[in-house]
C-alpha cells in the first residue's frame, strides 16, 4: 500500500428491531494516543454534561458535579465500550435522586421547626435526613447557633453558672463598694434551684429555668430530704407488690407454682377465687389427669398470704406444738407461712383417718395447698351460717357438731381452735369441717382455753337458731375433756389456765435446792470471832 495507511468503510448493516449507529471514522493509532486528542474529548464530555444539566433545569450542587464528573469521566477512559445514552440516563438518575434527597431534608426540618417551636428544649430529626449535619450549608448552621444562645439567655440557671464561676479561688471579688462572697445568700439561693433539676425524674420540680429561681438552705434540705425519703418508699413498695401475696392479687412465685401444677397435670384449669380470708385465698380449679397422684374432678386450692399484717397472732398456734417448734423462726415469716400450710395438710389427714367429714389433701407445695372441692358443678357448699336450714337439719347439724368435736379431741388429739358459723360447711345433709390450719394438739399449753373458746361459739350460735338441745359452753366442755369444771365461765378460764401453768411447770421446771441460810450465817460469824 502506498500513500500511508487508509481504512476501508465497512457496509452498513441494517436491522429491523434496532436503531444502528453510524459507522465511526477511522482514527490512526497516532492520534489516538496523542494527549491533544484526549483533552478534546474530555471538553467535549464536560459540554455534553453541562448541557445535559442546562435541559433539566435545576439547581446542583457544584462540589457534586464535579465529583459527578470527574467520576463520569473516569469510567469513560476505563470502559470505552458505554454508549452516550446509557451515560445521559444515568447521570438524570443521580441528578433526579439529588434534588429528591434534597426535597426530603428540606420537608424534615420544616417538619422539626414546626415540632419545637419556641422550645428550649429541641427535638433533633437529625437522624431521619439523608444528608447528615455536617454537610449543611453554613447559614443553617449560623442560625442554629444563634438560637441557642437566644435559649441560654432565657435561661435563668445559665446565668448563674456563669455567676458562680466568674468568683476566684479566693473566694470573693470586688464589685464596685460590694464583696461577693461564694456564700452569698442571693447566689447560694440560685445554686440551690440549680441543684434541684438534679433531683431523680419521678421528683416533679417543673421549669425552674423562665424566672429567676431561689431557695434557701432549709428548703433545699427539705426537698433532698423529701425526695430520698420517697425514692426508699417507692423501692419498698414496688418490692413488696412483687414478693407478697394480696388480697386479690398473686404474687410470682405463686403464679410460678400454679403453672408447674398446671404442666404437671396436677390441675387443667383455675377457674377463679372463691373466697379470701385473713390467712389465705381459696380458688376452684378442675383436676387433671394426675400421673402419680389421685385428682377429684374438682379441687380447691388454698394459697396462704405471705403477708403477716392481717393476722398477727398466728405465732401461738404454732410455735407450742411440739411438731413444729424446732423448725418455727420469727425472723423468716415466708417460712412461717410454709409450716402454717404443712400444719393444715397434717391435721386434715388426721381428721381422714378420724373419719370426720373434712376435704381431702390431694398436694402441697410451699404455701399452697391443694384440696378436694366440697360442692358441685363449680358452686361451694354454703356455710352453715348462710345455708338455708329447716329445723330437723338445725338439730342434726348441732349433734354432728357436738360429735365431731368429741372425736376431734379424742381420737385425733386436736383441738380445732376456731370452731364457729363461718368454718363449717353444709353438704350433702351433713357438716364439712374446713380451715385447721390453727389446730393444736390436746397436749398444746392453750388447748384447753381454745377448745372452751370454741364451745362458747357453738353453743352460741345454736342458741340463736333455737335449738333446743343446746347444753352450756361449760358442760360441753366437760362432755369432750371428762373434766368436771364450775358453770361460771371466768373461774372455768382461770381454772384452766391454772390447770396449763401447773402442769407446764410440773413438765419443764427444774428441782429447786433449799439454801441453808442459817448454817451458813453460823459459819460466817464463827470465823469472824
Amino acid at each position: 500500500m502506498e500513500g500511508g495507511a487508509t481504512g476501508i468503510n465497512p457496509p452498513a448493516v441494517s436491522s429491523p428491531w434496532a436503531k444502528i449507529q453510524p459507522p465511526t471514522d477511522p482514527v490512526c493509532l497516532s492520534d489516538i494516543m496523542s494527549e491533544q486528542l484526549a483533552n478534546d474529548l474530555q471538553i467535549k464530555e464536560d459540554e455534553k454534561y453541562i448541557d445535559v444539566y442546562e435541559e433539566v433545569n435545576m439547581p446542583i450542587d457544584v462540589f457534586d458535579l464535579s465529583t459527578d464528573i470527574s467520576a463520569a469521566a473516569d469510567c469513560e477512559n476505563d470502559e470505552m465500550t458505554a454508549t452516550a445514552d446509557c451515560e445521559n440516563d444515568e447521570m438524570i438518575a443521580l441528578m433526579l435522586q439529588a434534588q429528591f434527597d434534597k426535597e426530603h431534608d428540606d420537608m424534615i426540618r420544616k417538619t422539626e421547626n414546626k415540632f419545637n417551636g419556641k422550645s428550649k428544649v429541641c427535638i433533633s430529626y437529625s437522624n431521619f435526613r439523608v444528608t447528615p449535619d455536617t454537610h449543611l450549608l453554613d447559614e443553617d448552621s449560623d442560625c442554629g447557633d444563634a438560637n441557642d444562645e437566644k435559649h441560654s439567655e432565657l435561661d435563668s440557671f445559665v446565668s448563674t453558672e456563669k455567676q458562680f464561676k466568674s468568683i476566684p479561688k479566693c473566694g470573693y471579688k470586688k464589685e464596685g463598694d460590694h464583696i461577693v462572697t461564694k456564700h452569698d445568700i442571693p447566689m447560694s439561693n440560685r445554686r440551690n434551684a440549680c441543684r434541684v433539676m438534679n433531683f431523680p425524674p419521678e421528683f416533679q420540680t417543673g421549669d425552674g429555668g423562665g424566672f429567676d429561681m431561689k431557695l434557701s438552705n432549709r428548703v433545699f434540705n427539705s426537698l433532698k430530704a423529701h425526695s430520698r425519703s420517697e425514692q426508699t418508699r417507692r423501692n419498698r413498695a414496688h418490692d413488696k407488690s412483687e414478693r407478697a401475696t394480696k388480697e386479690m392479687g398473686i404474687d410470682p412465685r405463686t403464679r410460678l407454682i400454679l403453672f408447674k401444677l398446671l404442666n404437671q397435670e396436677v390441675l387443667d384449669e383455675i377457674n377463679g377465687i372463691l373466697s379470701t380470708g385473713k390467712e389465705s385465698i381459696v380458688m376452684h380449679a378442675d383436676g387433671g389427669s394426675g400421673n402419680e397422684i389421685v385428682v377429684p374432678k374438682e379441687c380447691a386450692i388454698k394459697i396462704f398470704k405471705t403477708t403477716l399484717n392481717e393476722f398477727k397472732t398466728r405465732d401461738k398456734y404454732i410455735q407450742d406444738d411440739f411438731r413444729f417448734k424446732d423448725r418455727f423462726s420469727k425472723q423468716n415469716p415466708r417460712k412461717i407461712i410454709h409450716l402454717w400450710a404443712e400444719k393444715e395438710m397434717h391435721n386434715l389427714n388426721r381428721m381422714q383417718r378420724a373419719n370426720i367429714s373434712c376435704p381431702e389433701v390431694v398436694c402441697l407445695k410451699k404455701h399452697i395447698l391443694v384440696m378436694s372441692f366440697i360442692g358441685e358443678n363449680h358452686k361451694p357448699a354454703p356455710k352453715i351460717k348462710e345455708a338455708a336450714l329447716s329445723f330437723a337439719d338445725l338439730n342434726n347439724a348441732f349433734e354432728d357438731v357436738v360429735n365431731t368435736m368429741k372425736r376431734l379431741y379424742s381420737d385425733a388429739g386436736l383441738v380445732h381452735g376456731d370452731l364457729s358459723e363461718y368454718n363449717i360447711l353444709w353438704h350433702n345433709s351433713k357438716c364439712w369441717y374446713i380451715d385447721v390450719s390453727q389446730a393444736v394438739e390436746k397436749s398444746h399449753p392453750l388447748a384447753f382455753e381454745f377448745l372452751l373458746r370454741d364451745c362458747q361459739n357453738v353453743c352460741s350460735f345454736f342458741q340463736k337458731k333455737g335449738v333446743p338441745s343446746v347444753m352450756s359452753p361449760n358442760e360441753l366442755f366437760n362432755q369432750i375433756t371428762g373434766f368436771e369444771v364450775p358453770n361460771d365461765g371466768i373461774a372455768t378460764l382461770c381454772q384452766i389456765q391454772d390447770f396449763e401453768k401447773n402442769n407446764e411447770l410440773l413438765t419443764y421446771q427444774k428441782s429447786e435446792k433449799k439454801y441453808p441460810f442459817d448454817y451458813c450465817w453460823s459459819q460466817t460469824e464463827t470465823q469472824k470471832e
